[in-house]
């Protein structure tokens, strides 16, 4: 054993024992010569790590830096260590991993093992979950295992409980005790849920594998109604800029019931005066409250298909606090003045109360700027096209300034009345959805820099820089796709740009899209301010939708402590702990919906085994190729085995090779593929490859 191996072999048993131990137990469990054990033992009392006690060794706790953070468990049976403190993520070994389920909050401290970092969990802070759905794995020892595959525990039931479970069921269980090193967990049922296959369970079971919860505590409701009761609406108005007269309108998809923005634009000579309007959540969920506690700890409205679990109580979400056309609303208003060229001049930002005038959808937007329909007010088309002028402007400055527009085609799930998905639709982004993204962007950017040279603190919107190695994969997969270029010293959102430029209306612009999206780093939140690289903005946060993101709330109270001069309620702690939460919030809000969305597809498929479709190569690996559907864009997996000749993986490449016919699938090759197998429980497809490359 190397020093470092034996270092962490010591401290690591150490750590599992709650009384000294002697040398003789140590020297049993760590096999090295028992000199060399002495001597990392003494020079581990000189740098103050153990302690020595009557010849026995017991760890020093006080002398080692600890680091508490969120587990994220892996299928494989390792995780990884989500610190709050935003530091890098740390690997999390599967013998640690045996005392916690996926989500748990825990305390623990680093040590190096075979010259990589590794956590040592001494304890769990906080349990993430309670309950699980799970299937039974073993009738006879009457064993459950929960069925979301980063929860890789055997639940002990009592053998009586297994007795009138059919195979096919799936239960919910309740941790009656947490799992240790040494002892598995131990849990109750507490419902029969029923067979996964039965229609009217098809989000019900991802709800309750995430406990997602559409209800409210009843304190924060209570808290909520007491509120109104006591609010003065008319007060309220009297000290807010009064712009109720002003004919802006709202434009959102036409499901939706929370409507957090809305708009206007009046031409003056040659500039534009550009109004943007967003609900003030902030007047209604007061820091501290049960509401806001709640509100913080959801993090975000999930949307599933067909519904969605809000991040706010109904009243406020589809009522109070929405821009509904008609009626007096509260908000945060950002007014931005451009020039001829749609550079800004300058800005003021309000807390105002408007009354929307109209509530369009993106289609009818785009009818009413094509002439198609006619709007509900003469002035709302001359408006529209006046937007499409700024819009176009604005675009072509953040273009220029090297903004990355990944466009990557999305598909509508369509759910019948029974739950069941009747259809998957392509969804189209037009003209309308497009104004509406510049001028939300266009606020934030405004906000973002009022608050970094207004405010000692902030909450930013953050992208970071990609990472070499995985920009260098991309460059590899691009050579062989024809795009010839070296990696440059530094990146610049113009490179990216570039190269989705250069594929544009080729057959590999999809996947070369895809393929840079997965080469970014993922955007979050964080009180430091370090800009933006896909949308090239040098300050942005998110502050446009505070009824379904906490982050824009934290944002608002930011920006009304600057605009009343008043301290903040929070500080720099508060607001590092935030970005570590809702930065995970939002990252499992959309592992729900992708799930959903797998999910979905599947059901929609499981009645067209046999069927081909055309699809794309999005993905190799040694056990095969991943390929998506251009239709329905769902992905499926072709196993090699299932691939007629002698294939060779060329890794280097991207690509398999017949080593008799030469025969060649690579990334962005069109193939047909026969659907051959669904799961809809895990949302995967199996495919088979059925046509030469088209």
């Amino acid at each position: 054993m190397e020093k470092e191996e034996i270092v962490t072999a010591i401290e690591s048993f150490l750590s599992s024992k709650k009384k000294p131990v002697s040398f003789g137990e140590l020297a049993k469990h760590i096999p090295v010569d028992k000199k060399i054990l002495r001597k990392v033992l003494r020079e581990l009392i000189k740098q103050d790590k153990i302690i020595t006690t009557k010849g026995h060794f017991s760890l020093n706790r006080e002398s080692i830096k600890k680091v508490v953070g969120v587990v994220e468990a892996n299928p494989a049976g390792f995780g990884f260590l989500i610190p709050k403190d935003g530091s890098e993520d740390i690997y999390i070994p599967f013998f640690e991993m045996q005392k916690v389920f996926d989500k748990d909050e825990v305390e623990g401290y680093v040590v190096l093992y075979k010259g990589k970092e590794e956590l040592r969990i001494e304890r769990v802070l906080k349990r993430a979950r309670k309950e699980f759905v799970c299937s039974i794995s073993n009738f006879k020892k009457c064993i459950a295992n929960p069925v979301d595959e980063n929860h890789f525990h055997d639940i002990e039931l009592s053998k009586n409980q297994c007795k009138n479970i059919k195979p096919e069921q799936l239960v919910l269980v309740k941790i009656t005790r947490y799992p240790t090193k040494t002892q598995k967990a131990k849990g109750k049922i507490i419902e029969i849920i029923g067979n996964p296959s039965e229609s009217f369970l098809s989000l019900e079971l991802l709800k309750r594998k995430y406990n997602l919860k559409n209800q409210y505590p009843k304190e924060a409701i209570k808290e909520l109604n007491s509120f109104l009761e006591k609010f003065d609406f008319q007060k309220e108005i009297s000290r807010r800029k009064d712009l109720r007269d002003q004919p802006c309108f709202t434009i959102d998809p036409v499901r939706a019931k929370d409507f957090d923005d809305a708009v206007y634009l009046e031409k003056e000579g040659d500039d534009y005066r550009l109004f943007v309007h967003i609900a003030d959540v902030s007047l209604f969920v007061k820091f501290g409250s049960a509401l806001d506690k709640e509100a913080y700890e959801r993090g975000t409205t999930v949307y599933l298909p067909g519904e969605a679990i809000h991040m706010l109580p109904e009243e406020l979400s589809s009522n109070l606090c929405s821009l509904v056309p008609n009626e007096d609303r509260f908000c945060l208003s950002v007014e931005m003045v451009f020039d001829k060229s749609a550079k800004l001049k300058h800005y003021e930002i309000y807390e105002s109360v408007i009354n929307s005038k109209a509530r369009l959808t993106y289609d009818q937007a785009l009818d009413i700027i094509t002439g198609k329909i006619k709007p509900p007010l003469p002035s709302i088309r001359e408006t529209l096209i006046e937007m499409e002028n700024l819009y176009r402007k604005r675009h072509k400055i953040r273009w220029d300034l090297g903004s990355i527009d990944f466009d990557l085609p999305e598909a509508e799930i369509v759910i019948d009345e029974t739950g069941e998905p009747s259809a998957i639709l392509p969804y189209e982004r037009h003209i309308a959805h497009r104004i509406i993204e510049e001028f939300m962007v266009s606020a934030n950017e405004v906000i973002a820099t009022f608050m970094n040279e207004k405010s000692d603190l902030g909450f930013y919107r953050v992208h970071e820089k990609p990472n070499k190695d995985k920009v260098q994969n991309l460059l590899t997969i691009l050579s062989g796709l024809g795009y010839k270029t070296t990696m440059p010293d530094d990146f610049e959102p113009k490179f990216f740009q570039r190269i989705i430029e250069h594929f544009e209306g080729k057959e590999e612009e999809f996947l070369v899209r895809f393929l840079t999206l997965r080469s970014m780093q993922k955007a979050k939140y964080s009180p430091i301010d370090i800009g933006h690289f896909g949308l090239a903005s040098k300050h942005y946060t998110h502050f446009t939708s505070p009824i379904r993101r906490y982050p824009d709330i934290i944002v608002h109270r930011i920006i009304k402590s600057i605009l009343k001069k008043k301290p903040l309620a929070f500080n720099m702690s508060y607001l590092e702990e935030a970005a570590v939460h809702l930065s995970e919030k939002e990252r499992l809000a959309d592992k729900i919906e992708y799930e959903a969305i797998d999910f979905l597809r599947a059901r929609f498929m499981k009645d067209k085994i046999g069927e081909i479709f055309e699809g794309i190569i999005t993905g190799i690996i040694q056990n095969g190729i991943f390929v998506q559907i251009k239709t329905i864009l769902a992905e499926g997996f072709v196993s090699i085995s299932f691939m007629e000749g002698d294939f060779i993986y060329d890794q280097e490449n991207h690509r398999f090779i017949d080593a008799k016919s030469h025969k060649t699938y690579r990334l962005g090759d069109s193939v047909k593929v026969k659907v051959i197998k669904v799961d809809e429980q895990k949302g995967k497809l199996d495919f088979e490859i059925v046509e030469e490359i088209i």
